[in-house]
Order: C-alpha cells, then structure tokens, then sequence
C-alpha cells in the first residue's frame, strides 16, 4: 500500500488559516469526485497535515498531480509518499494509521521539506520505500523522484490559470471548452499550455494512469 502524508506549505504565515483548510477540503474533495483513486481519500489529522492512503504508487502520484493542479493559489502544499504495509490500530480516540508506509511516508516529507529549504524551491513531492521493502520497491522510490523533481518545478512556475487549464486537459476536458470557461480564445489556451511545459504532466498523468 501507498501512505500519503500532506502539510501545508507555510500554514503559519497564512492570513486565514482557517479557511485555507476549507479550501484544501475544497480541492481533496473535487479531486476525488472528478478521478476517485484513493483507498482511503485525504483527510485532516492533526495541525496543518492529511493523511491518506493509494492502491499503487502510479495512483498515488496521478492524484497527487491532480490536487496540486486544483490548489487555489494561495494555498501550497508538500507530500511525502510511502512504500510499505499499512495498518489502523484501534483506540478510544478511533482508529489510528500505524506501519511501516507510514513511517515512509514521514521520512519523505521530512526529504521534501529539506530540499525545498536548500537546493530545490520547487520541490513538494517524495517517495521512500521501507527499509523492509524489496529492492524493486526502492528502485521504484528512485524512478519516480527523478520525475517527481520535474513534475513539481513544473507545476511550481505554473499561473493559476494555467494550472486550471493543465487540470482540464488532464481529465479530458477540449480546449475550446476549456476557453469558454476562461472567457480567452482556443489559440491563447493552446499557448499557454505550450510555454509552460504543461503537455509534458498532461502525458504523465496518462501515463500513470495507464
């Protein structure tokens, strides 16, 4: 199973932060309405993080992909992706996500963070396969990161209408349809997905859905 731990990129700084969480709901919420892939969809812990859990590593990443896309612009978020068992220990408090995916997961976005401080501003998603895991599933982690690094300055450097317009074309949606919905002409969405680098995560995201 794949561990997603989310947090929200800085969550103190923001003006409302109450309702930057709504938003964040907002956009988990249409994500998994528009491409259900999740096991157990994203949803608050504690603080500033989601948790959430995929099927596959490609599931994982696609819709991380499209949640990214769909974040309003004030709200940026890093994700740590882990390679492991999972499991829910039950309490009195409820159920409480326990295993070796999640400490993955923790040691991912611990990696993201670090990264994103130093030598990669871009940078918001990590994949760790478990110690225990098979060197395959670490060969896998390894992969996909040299992607994920592409992926996310890609997304990082987008406009919001851009990133709006890359969310579309990913589900599907025409561009002319997608030009209607942004009062600009076929030509100026077919432009800007073209400068962007926005055809190189469209064919990804189908590619991880394949």
């Amino acid at each position: 199973m794949i561990a997603v731990i989310l947090d929200i990129v800085g969550s103190r700084a923001l003006d409302d932060r109450s309702g930057a969480q709504r938003a964040l709901d907002d956009a988990i919420a249409r994500v998994e309405a528009d491409r259900p892939l999740a096991s157990s969809p994203l949803r608050p812990t504690v603080g500033d993080e989601q948790q959430g859990v995929y099927p596959t590593l490609d599931a994982a990443l696609a819709a991380l992909t499209l949640l990214r896309l769909a974040l309003p612009e004030y709200i940026d978020c890093r994700f740590g992706v882990g390679i492991g068992p999972v499991e829910e220990i039950a309490s009195a408090a409820g159920d409480l996500p326990e295993g070796p995916g999640w400490w993955a997961a923790r040691t991912a976005i611990e990696h993201v963070h670090a990264l994103q401080k130093r030598t990669v501003p871009g940078a918001r998603t990590w994949v760790v396969a478990h110690e225990a895991q098979p060197d395959a599933a670490h060969l896998l982690a390894h992969q996909a990161n040299i992607g994920l690094m592409t992926r996310d300055q890609l997304i990082s450097e987008m406009s919001a209408r851009t990133r709006r317009l890359t969310y579309g074309r990913c589900l599907g949606v025409f561009q002319r349809d997608l030009a209607a919905a942004e009062g600009i002409t076929q030509p100026a969405v077919s432009q800007a997905l073209a400068s962007s680098g926005a055809g190189a995560i469209i064919e990804a995201f189908r590619l991880l859905l394949d």
